[in-house]
């Protein structure tokens, strides 16, 4: 047996597996913020708002607008990406934890990520900055190769087959992700959704990714140096149990290091 079809039996064996939530995380609707263009504007330098006319992405990631990073940021770290930051606190917890990267929290809803300005700000964190901007448009504002890690926190797991292709570990997503990330960067994902995490553990392993570090239950497990998002503390609090995945591409030197083929 595989290993990946050993951890889809472990999945199917999991307690829990016949319950099927049909919404994630980040699928619940919000009321518009009251003055939000003001909010937007009082975020300064820490959000950009990206727009393209060209709603065919395919086509709109061919002509780059790369965004200066260096510039932005006001300093030349490596940077850990966020796709769907939401309200910010695990960007903003991670930008604390490690003051010697850049972090970069990127989110479409305007209601949720002006908040997490707002929370950037409060806390008074000077390396963490978020850019308003659906995850396919990605590689035609940040260059390729440049981030170390991408974190993937309870996306929406868009149950119907049908909407598959939007769920973020489509190969829609997979490509923008792959062109961003540096040489042995990495891709990390936690859900509370059973579906979406087997459907990742099925498109990042077809896509060419190498995983690792999976969790059935995360904080049963003894992972070390987690951080909480707002949905993770909720979901722990009820009980339910959080998965989570590592993914990296695995190049030469890792087959010859793994003793080759």
């Amino acid at each position: 047996m595989t290993i990946k079809a050993t951890f889809f039996v472990a999945l199917r064996d999991f307690k829990g597996y016949n319950e099927i939530k049909t919404f994630g995380a980040q699928n619940m609707r919000m009321k518009r913020l009251k003055h939000l263009e003001e909010r937007k504007n009082a975020c300064g330098d820490l959000l950009i708002s990206a727009y393209s006319e060209e709603l065919n992405f395919a086509k709109a990631t061919d002509t780059k607008e790369y965004i200066d990073l260096i510039a932005w940021f006001g300093a030349d770290r490596p940077l850990l990406l966020e796709v769907g930051c939401g309200k910010g606190r695990f960007a903003c917890d991670l930008a604390e934890r490690f003051p010697d990267h850049n972090i970069l929290g990127v989110e479409k809803n305007s209601n949720v990520i002006v908040q997490a300005c707002e929370l950037a700000k409060r806390r008074g964190i000077s390396n963490v900055r978020f850019l308003k901007s659906g995850a396919e448009y990605l590689t035609k504002y940040i260059p390729d190769n440049s981030a170390e890690l991408i974190f993937l926190n309870f996306s929406c797991p868009f149950p119907k087959k049908s909407h598959a292709s939007h769920r973020l570990t489509s190969p829609v997503f997979l490509k923008q992700y792959k062109a961003l990330l540096a040489k042995n960067g990495e891709i990390h994902q936690k859900t509370d959704n059973r579906g979406l995490f087997e459907y990742s553990l099925e498109q990042l392993s077809g896509f060419g990714f190498t995983l690792k570090n999976i969790s059935l239950d995360l904080h049963a497990s003894d992972f070390e140096g987690n951080i909480m998002t707002e949905y993770e503390e909720k979901f722990v609090n009820q009980g339910l149990p959080i998965y989570r995945l590592e993914a990296y591409i695995k190049t030469t030197g890792d087959d010859l290091a793994d003793g080759g083929l």
